[in-house]
């Protein structure tokens, strides 16, 4: 047995953990207080992956959700106290091969000043004086809300 390659992130009340296995069959998930556990057999060779993680805080094993897809099955764990950041998967300190960081879904919740700036924008750029120090031509260029057209892409 082996275990598969697996990304995890962090959100404010929640935590998602991603199996990647492609073409994973005999799915089984475990859900307990502290732990969670994955099994399957999965690949062009049909190899068995299992693991059960040690969690870094409790959860709320009724409110946690998987889904199989072709490439990887997901987990969505509800945190059992939400607010409180995971700086880390499970409860050990020890670095896993296997176990990594997915840095294209990780997001510094913790810090909220980010976004509230992010989304005030729009308005501090309309309000910016200084238009007399501007070129004509680039005096009539309208100031787009960009927040609303990622939106749109999504």
């Amino acid at each position: 047995m082996h275990p598969a390659t697996t990304k995890w992130y962090d959100r404010r009340d929640s935590v998602f953990i991603e199996f990647c296995v492609a073409d994973s069959k005999d799915v089984k998930v475990n859900f307990d207080k502290t732990k969670c556990g994955f099994s399957c057999v999965g690949g062009t060779d049909n190899v068995r992956h299992e693991i059960l993680i040690d969690l870094f805080e409790a959860i709320d094993e009724n409110e946690c959700k998987h889904r199989r897809t072709d490439r990887s099955v997901l987990f969505y764990l509800r945190k059992a106290q939400p607010g409180t950041p995971w700086p880390r998967l499970t409860k050990e300190k020890e670095r896993l091969t296997w176990l990594k960081v997915d840095f294209n879904n990780w997001k510094d919740w913790a810090d909220d000043s980010d976004e509230e700036n992010y989304d005030q924008f729009p308005d501090l750029m309309h309000n910016m004086d200084g238009d007399d120090d501007m070129p004509e031509d680039v005096r009539h260029f309208q100031i787009y809300d960009l927040t609303s057209l990622s939106s749109s892409f999504t």
